[in-house]
Protein backbone atom coordinates (compact mmCIF):
# COMPACT_ATOMS: atom_id res chain seq x y z
CA UNK A 1 0.00 0.00 0.00
CA UNK A 2 1.34 3.42 -0.96
CA UNK A 3 1.73 5.98 1.82
CA UNK A 4 3.10 8.80 -0.38
CA UNK A 5 2.58 9.28 -4.11
CA UNK A 6 3.95 12.01 -6.37
CA UNK A 7 2.08 12.25 -9.67
CA UNK A 8 3.86 14.23 -12.41
CA UNK A 9 5.23 16.62 -9.79
CA UNK A 10 6.62 19.76 -11.43
CA UNK A 11 8.20 22.98 -10.18
CA UNK A 12 9.25 25.95 -12.30
CA UNK A 13 11.25 28.89 -10.96
CA UNK A 14 10.77 31.43 -13.73
CA UNK A 15 12.39 29.78 -16.73
CA UNK A 16 14.13 27.08 -14.67
CA UNK A 17 12.53 23.63 -14.53
CA UNK A 18 13.67 22.46 -11.08
CA UNK A 19 11.43 19.38 -10.92
CA UNK A 20 10.27 17.94 -14.23
CA UNK A 21 7.15 15.72 -14.04
CA UNK A 22 8.49 13.32 -11.41
CA UNK A 23 6.25 10.41 -10.41
CA UNK A 24 7.03 7.96 -7.62
CA UNK A 25 5.22 5.96 -4.98
CA UNK A 26 6.59 5.14 -1.53
CA UNK A 27 5.15 1.98 0.03
CA UNK A 28 4.12 1.97 3.66
CA UNK A 29 6.89 0.55 5.82
CA UNK A 30 9.76 0.82 3.33
CA UNK A 31 12.93 2.87 3.23
CA UNK A 32 12.93 4.64 -0.12
CA UNK A 33 16.07 6.36 -1.40
CA UNK A 34 16.13 9.46 -3.61
CA UNK A 35 19.48 10.16 -5.28
CA UNK A 36 20.90 12.50 -7.88
CA UNK A 37 23.69 15.01 -8.49
CA UNK A 38 23.82 18.31 -6.65
CA UNK A 39 21.14 20.61 -8.00
CA UNK A 40 19.05 17.77 -9.42
CA UNK A 41 15.93 18.74 -7.48
CA UNK A 42 15.93 16.38 -4.50
CA UNK A 43 15.50 18.98 -1.75
CA UNK A 44 13.05 20.88 -3.96
CA UNK A 45 10.90 17.74 -4.03
CA UNK A 46 10.93 17.67 -0.21
CA UNK A 47 10.01 21.36 -0.15
CA UNK A 48 7.08 20.68 -2.48
CA UNK A 49 5.83 17.80 -0.34
CA UNK A 50 5.87 20.05 2.74
CA UNK A 51 4.52 23.07 0.83
CA UNK A 52 7.52 25.27 1.49
CA UNK A 53 7.23 25.72 -2.28
CA UNK A 54 3.97 25.71 -4.19
CA UNK A 55 3.51 23.05 -6.84
CA UNK A 56 3.52 24.26 -10.45
CA UNK A 57 1.93 21.11 -11.83
CA UNK A 58 1.05 17.59 -10.64
CA UNK A 59 -0.39 16.18 -7.43
CA UNK A 60 0.84 14.86 -4.08
CA UNK A 61 -1.11 12.15 -2.25
CA UNK A 62 -0.61 11.03 1.35
CA UNK A 63 -2.42 7.83 2.32
CA UNK A 64 -4.67 8.34 -0.70
CA UNK A 65 -5.61 11.94 0.18
CA UNK A 66 -4.62 14.85 -2.05
CA UNK A 67 -2.39 17.16 0.04
CA UNK A 68 -1.04 19.22 -2.87
CA UNK A 69 -2.32 22.54 -1.56
CA UNK A 70 -2.51 21.94 2.18
CA UNK A 71 -0.58 24.29 4.45
CA UNK A 72 2.80 23.27 5.88
CA UNK A 73 1.53 22.89 9.47
CA UNK A 74 -1.42 20.79 8.25
CA UNK A 75 0.91 18.45 6.40
CA UNK A 76 3.01 18.03 9.55
CA UNK A 77 -0.07 17.29 11.66
CA UNK A 78 -1.35 14.55 9.38
CA UNK A 79 1.95 12.70 9.69
CA UNK A 80 4.61 13.98 7.27
CA UNK A 81 7.79 14.86 9.16
CA UNK A 82 11.11 16.02 7.77
CA UNK A 83 14.65 17.05 8.53
CA UNK A 84 16.62 19.81 6.85
CA UNK A 85 19.95 19.58 5.07
CA UNK A 86 21.23 22.69 6.88
CA UNK A 87 20.58 22.11 10.56
CA UNK A 88 19.59 25.25 12.46
CA UNK A 89 18.65 24.44 16.05
CA UNK A 90 17.45 27.09 18.49
CA UNK A 91 20.98 27.53 19.80
CA UNK A 92 20.22 29.28 23.08
CA UNK A 93 17.63 26.72 24.13
CA UNK A 94 18.46 23.32 25.53
CA UNK A 95 18.40 20.20 23.40
CA UNK A 96 15.25 19.10 25.24
CA UNK A 97 13.53 22.45 24.67
CA UNK A 98 14.26 22.22 20.93
CA UNK A 99 12.50 18.86 20.75
CA UNK A 100 9.65 20.03 22.97
CA UNK A 101 8.97 22.89 20.56
CA UNK A 102 8.47 20.31 17.82
CA UNK A 103 6.39 18.05 20.06
CA UNK A 104 3.80 20.79 20.55
CA UNK A 105 2.77 20.06 16.95
CA UNK A 106 0.86 17.12 18.46
CA UNK A 107 0.89 17.63 22.23
CA UNK A 108 -1.49 20.06 23.92
CA UNK A 109 0.22 20.23 27.33
CA UNK A 110 3.67 21.06 28.64
CA UNK A 111 3.88 17.72 30.44
CA UNK A 112 2.91 15.83 27.28
CA UNK A 113 5.46 17.67 25.16
CA UNK A 114 8.21 17.09 27.72
CA UNK A 115 7.49 13.35 27.92
CA UNK A 116 7.40 13.07 24.13
CA UNK A 117 10.69 14.97 23.88
CA UNK A 118 12.42 12.77 26.46
CA UNK A 119 11.27 9.58 24.76
CA UNK A 120 12.57 10.79 21.41
CA UNK A 121 15.87 12.03 22.88
CA UNK A 122 16.51 8.60 24.36
CA UNK A 123 15.74 6.96 21.03
CA UNK A 124 18.21 9.28 19.26
CA UNK A 125 20.93 8.78 21.89
CA UNK A 126 20.68 12.37 23.07
CA UNK A 127 19.24 11.90 26.55
CA UNK A 128 22.63 12.46 28.18
CA UNK A 129 22.92 15.93 26.61
CA UNK A 130 19.26 16.96 27.01
CA UNK A 131 20.09 19.95 29.22
CA UNK A 132 22.98 21.16 27.07
CA UNK A 133 22.47 24.28 24.94
CA UNK A 134 21.73 23.11 21.41
CA UNK A 135 24.34 25.49 20.01
CA UNK A 136 27.05 23.55 21.88
CA UNK A 137 26.37 20.27 20.11
CA UNK A 138 28.92 18.97 17.57
CA UNK A 139 27.70 18.23 14.05
CA UNK A 140 26.86 14.60 14.83
CA UNK A 141 24.68 15.66 17.75
CA UNK A 142 23.00 18.38 15.70
CA UNK A 143 22.13 15.88 12.99
CA UNK A 144 20.56 13.56 15.57
CA UNK A 145 18.73 16.52 17.11
CA UNK A 146 17.28 17.29 13.68
CA UNK A 147 15.95 13.72 13.48
CA UNK A 148 14.63 13.97 17.05
CA UNK A 149 12.68 17.14 16.26
CA UNK A 150 11.08 15.46 13.26
CA UNK A 151 10.20 12.34 15.27
CA UNK A 152 8.64 14.47 18.00
CA UNK A 153 5.90 15.46 15.55
CA UNK A 154 4.86 11.77 15.47
CA UNK A 155 5.18 11.27 11.72
CA UNK A 156 3.90 8.33 9.72
CA UNK A 157 6.56 9.06 7.11
CA UNK A 158 9.80 10.96 7.71
CA UNK A 159 11.75 12.75 4.98
CA UNK A 160 15.47 12.68 5.78
CA UNK A 161 17.56 15.22 3.86
CA UNK A 162 21.26 14.28 4.01
CA UNK A 163 21.27 13.45 7.70
CA UNK A 164 24.60 11.64 7.33
CA UNK A 165 26.52 14.47 5.64
CA UNK A 166 29.63 15.56 7.54
CA UNK A 167 29.68 12.64 9.97
CA UNK A 168 32.77 10.65 10.91
CA UNK A 169 32.71 6.84 10.47
CA UNK A 170 31.48 6.16 14.01
CA UNK A 171 28.74 8.78 13.77
CA UNK A 172 27.79 7.41 10.35
CA UNK A 173 27.25 3.91 11.74
CA UNK A 174 25.20 5.38 14.59
CA UNK A 175 23.05 7.33 12.12
CA UNK A 176 22.45 4.20 10.03
CA UNK A 177 21.39 2.33 13.17
CA UNK A 178 18.94 5.06 14.16
CA UNK A 179 17.40 5.17 10.69
CA UNK A 180 16.99 1.39 10.69
CA UNK A 181 15.26 1.64 14.07
CA UNK A 182 12.94 4.40 12.84
CA UNK A 183 11.47 1.82 10.49
CA UNK A 184 12.11 -1.32 12.53
CA UNK A 185 11.15 -0.17 16.04
CA UNK A 186 8.86 2.79 15.41
CA UNK A 187 7.22 1.51 12.23
CA UNK A 188 7.73 4.82 10.41
CA UNK A 189 8.19 4.88 6.63
CA UNK A 190 11.39 6.63 5.48
CA UNK A 191 12.08 8.68 2.35
CA UNK A 192 15.78 9.52 2.36
CA UNK A 193 17.97 11.83 0.28
CA UNK A 194 21.64 10.98 0.68
CA UNK A 195 24.92 11.21 -1.25
CA UNK A 196 26.84 8.74 0.91
CA UNK A 197 26.53 5.42 -0.90
CA UNK A 198 27.10 3.35 2.23
CA UNK A 199 23.93 4.86 3.69
CA UNK A 200 21.79 4.50 0.56
CA UNK A 201 22.93 0.95 -0.21
CA UNK A 202 22.66 -0.25 3.38
CA UNK A 203 19.21 1.16 4.03
CA UNK A 204 17.15 1.47 0.85
CA UNK A 205 14.61 -1.09 -0.30
CA UNK A 206 14.22 0.87 -3.55
CA UNK A 207 15.94 3.89 -5.06
CA UNK A 208 14.61 6.61 -7.38
CA UNK A 209 17.33 8.45 -9.31
CA UNK A 210 16.88 11.90 -10.84
CA UNK A 211 19.03 14.37 -12.80
CA UNK A 212 18.21 17.87 -14.00
CA UNK A 213 14.88 17.56 -12.18
CA UNK A 214 13.71 14.50 -14.15
CA UNK A 215 13.57 10.79 -13.40
CA UNK A 216 16.42 8.59 -14.67
CA UNK A 217 15.35 5.24 -13.27
CA UNK A 218 13.90 3.45 -10.26
CA UNK A 219 14.59 0.01 -8.83
CA UNK A 220 16.49 -1.97 -6.24
CA UNK A 221 19.89 -0.59 -5.18
CA UNK A 222 21.61 -3.21 -7.31
CA UNK A 223 19.51 -2.34 -10.39
CA UNK A 224 20.08 1.39 -9.99
CA UNK A 225 23.84 0.92 -9.49
CA UNK A 226 24.12 -0.80 -12.87
CA UNK A 227 21.98 1.67 -14.83
CA UNK A 228 24.16 3.40 -17.51
CA UNK A 229 22.31 6.72 -17.18
CA UNK A 230 22.88 6.76 -13.40
CA UNK A 231 26.55 5.98 -13.92
CA UNK A 232 26.93 8.78 -16.45
CA UNK A 233 24.99 11.51 -14.62
CA UNK A 234 25.68 10.69 -10.98
CA UNK A 235 28.25 8.04 -10.17
CA UNK A 236 30.85 8.93 -12.79
CA UNK A 237 32.58 6.79 -15.37
CA UNK A 238 35.36 5.73 -12.98
CA UNK A 239 33.10 4.17 -10.36
CA UNK A 240 33.30 0.45 -9.53
CA UNK A 241 29.89 -1.23 -9.79
CA UNK A 242 30.93 -4.08 -7.52
CA UNK A 243 32.10 -1.70 -4.79
CA UNK A 244 28.91 0.32 -5.12
CA UNK A 245 26.71 -2.75 -4.79
CA UNK A 246 28.70 -3.90 -1.75
CA UNK A 247 28.87 -0.47 -0.09
CA UNK A 248 27.14 -1.82 3.00
CA UNK A 249 30.23 -3.91 3.71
Amino acid sequence: MSILTLDNLTKNFGGLMAVDHVSLSVKEGEIFGLIGPNGSGKTTIFNLINQFYTVTEGRIYFQGTDITHKKTFEIARIGVGRTFQKVKPLKRLTVEDNVMAAAFNREATFAGARKAARDVLKFCHLDDVAMMKAGSLPIGGRKRLEIAKALATRPKIILLDETAAGLNPGELDEAIGIIKDIRGKLGITVLIVEHIMKVIMTLSDRIHAIAHGATITEGTPEEVAKNPAVIESYLGSDYNAEEFSNAEN
